[in-house]
């Protein structure tokens, strides 16, 4: 199958300490893909180098088979990657329909413009429509952000992920801070939100991944140990004594 996010033989050291030592992945499109290991395996940099926040030292990062290696965060997104992050990153005094909005009309092309009225917009004011239903904030469209409950925040999040059209998504634990009943819902919203797209995430909580990734790859020392399918990765002596075995299977 085709890969629509691949990684070859990516490294990265800041300095002379080396955080990803020789990474090599492939996402295949539509795939849900798990990134799992313990804190301090360069999972997070590892996202920061696909998205274009680091440059690697050296390796190649392909998205539908075209290098995006050196290219700038916008640039990417405007490819067809977007990403959310760890900590909830919104205009926080802008409404919920507002944040949707800025999404869309930068993924609809608007750029900066001053000439256009909002309000005429039509097929961007339906797509926002669209996302809010998606997130479950419709009656929430005109409140400020930054008034929404955390999970609120996290969907909001996860909708401006997804308002652009992009058709590779990135989330950085997406469920980080929610209590059971607000994971639950989180999961099946992540579900539902990145059908017929091509998700990759970084996540703690091994039920959650366990419940969602089609493939789970799984991190250690900036290294690769195992990657394959949620009931192989489970069974794997290596992942257990790495990972798996100090943790548990089902929540980090």
């Amino acid at each position: 199958m085709k890969a629509a996010l691949e990684l070859v033989d990516v490294h990265k050291s800041f300095g002379s300490t080396r955080i990803i030592n020789g990474v090599s992945l492939a996402v295949a499109e539509g795939e849900r893909h798990a990134i799992i290991g313990p804190n301090g395996a360069g999972k997070s940099t590892l996202y920061n180098l696909v998205s274009g926040r680091f440059p690697p030292s050296s390796g190649r990062v392909l998205l539908k088979g075209e290098d995006i290696t050196n290219l700038t965060p916008f640039e990417i997104n405007r490819k067809g990657l977007s990403r959310s992050f760890q900590v909830t990153n919104l205009f926080h005094n802008l409404s919920v329909y507002e944040n949707l909005r800025c999404a869309v009309l930068w993924g609809a092309g608007y750029r900066y413009s001053f000439w256009h009225r909002l309000s005429k917009l039509g097929e961007v004011n339906a797509r926002v429509e669209e996302v809010l239903e998606r997130i479950g904030l419709a009656r929430r469209a005109q409140a400020a952000a930054g008034t929404l409950s955390y999970a609120e925040q996290r969907a909001l999040e996860l909708g401006v992920t997804i308002a652009g059209g992009a058709g590779v998504i990135l989330l950085d634990e997406p469920t980080a801070g929610m209590s059971r009943t607000e994971t639950a819902h989180a999961v099946e919203l992540i579900r539902q939100v990145t059908a017929g797209k091509t998700l990759l995430m970084v996540e703690h909580d091994m039920g959650v991944v366990f419940d969602l990734a089609d493939r789970i790859s799984v991190l250690v020392y900036g290294e690769v140990i195992a990657s394959g399918p949620p009931a192989a990765i489970r069974a794997s002596a290596a992942v257990q004594e790495a990972y798996l075995g100090t943790l548990g299977v089902t929540h980090a």
